[in-house]
């Protein structure tokens, strides 16, 4: 007997990928596609790729009475959109799996800060997993809500938080530089995503008081300098991790080797001397990993590339899914990307 899942936002990019990741899914069936500006319209002619997988089903509303009794359900929303609902799925739903932040972060005191506004739920917020699971699984079995961490921050932490876990870097002056394709921004347009404004065009954003800073520095234990780039690509996020060795005896194979011991058993995380690239990670739930240490500076460089609307979106909060419900974790998730 399947899992009866819902997807409120399920025509956004991440409710998209969602639909596209469930149809290969064995143990989960889509049931309610909620889309308040889609409501009506069928799936596949918003989406025509997912005709074959879905036939005649079409977006419904957004609401925790369309939802009422599932086993699951995803929330792809934008911020602010989901504290609001999941209190109100409460005792209704199964499990709640929350692709925004409105959960991420632990202290709420942080969401005036980074976000400009209080904590509508914090009672909720206690209750939150924080979904990355090669860095913080136990919680996540089983789990009532999930907040599933976001793409930034995934590569971001992946690459970094083996090393400060390992005290094999200094814990403060980190920097991080990271490269978004433009499907990161979301659907809805917006002048500076057209077309013109991003083709052949590099952009920093958010500089000094990005929003992913916090949920990075939580994830990762590090005092972090985050500087976000809009690329002119669809898909990816590639991250480069700066920090000072704490050991100055610390090699490139040592900080290999960290990586490597990490992610011994994970199967969404590569480390490799390879230089990662987007494309490789191309409709992949996978991570691809690198490091070095340039003796002459003292400087640890890991690298971190995937796919922002798989392993940074809808696949990491798939694999979540899979984790809350007792399901084998990697179940319906593609470690193979497309290529070309």
């Amino acid at each position: 007997m399947a899992f009866r899942i819902g997807i409120l936002g399920a025509s956004g990019y991440t409710g998209v990928e969602l639909l596209r990741l469930l149809a290969g899914h064995p143990a989960l069936e889509v049931v309610h596609a909620g889309a308040d500006s889609n409501a009506g319209n069928q799936v596949s002619d918003v989406a025509p790729g997912l005709a074959a997988a879905y036939g005649d089903l079409r977006f419904g509303p957004i609401d925790a009475d369309s939802v009422d009794g599932l086993d699951l359900v995803f929330c792809c929303l934008p911020h602010g959109a989901s504290g609001p609902l999941v209190a109100e799925m409460s005792g209704r739903v199964g499990h709640v799996v929350d692709l925004g932040a409105d959960f991420r972060l632990h202290d709420p005191d942080a969401y005036p800060v980074w976000y400009g506004h209080e904590h509508p739920q914090p009672a909720l917020l206690a209750q939150a997993a924080y979904g990355l699971p090669e860095l913080f699984r136990p919680p996540l079995r089983g789990a009532r809500l999930v907040a599933a961490a976001g793409c930034y921050v995934t590569a971001s932490s992946l690459a970094l938080t083996p090393f400060v876990r390992a005290g094999a870097v200094e814990r403060t002056g980190v920097v991080v530089d990271a490269y978004s394709g433009v499907s990161g921004a979301g659907r809805t347009p917006k002048p500076n995503l057209h077309f013109c404004a991003v083709d052949e065009d590099l952009t920093a954003y958010g500089l000094v008081n990005h929003r992913h800073t916090p949920e990075i520095e939580q994830a990762s234990g590090a005092q972090v300098l985050f500087t976000p780039h809009l690329a002119p690509a669809n898909r990816g996020i590639l991250a480069t991790v700066y920090a000072r060795a704490a050991d100055p005896g610390l090699t490139g194979d040592d900080a290999l080797e960290v990586l490597a011991a990490a992610y011994a058993d994970e199967p969404f995380v590569v480390v490799s001397e390879r230089s990662p690239s987007t494309k490789a990670t191309l409709g992949s739930n996978v991570c691809q990993l690198t490091a070095r240490v340039d003796p002459r500076t003292g400087w640890v460089v890991a690298v971190a590339a995937l796919d922002n609307l798989v392993k940074g979106a809808s696949g990491q909060a798939l694999q979540c899914a899979n984790l809350a419900l007792g399901l084998d974790e990697a179940l319906g998730l593609p470690l193979a990307g497309v290529t070309p």
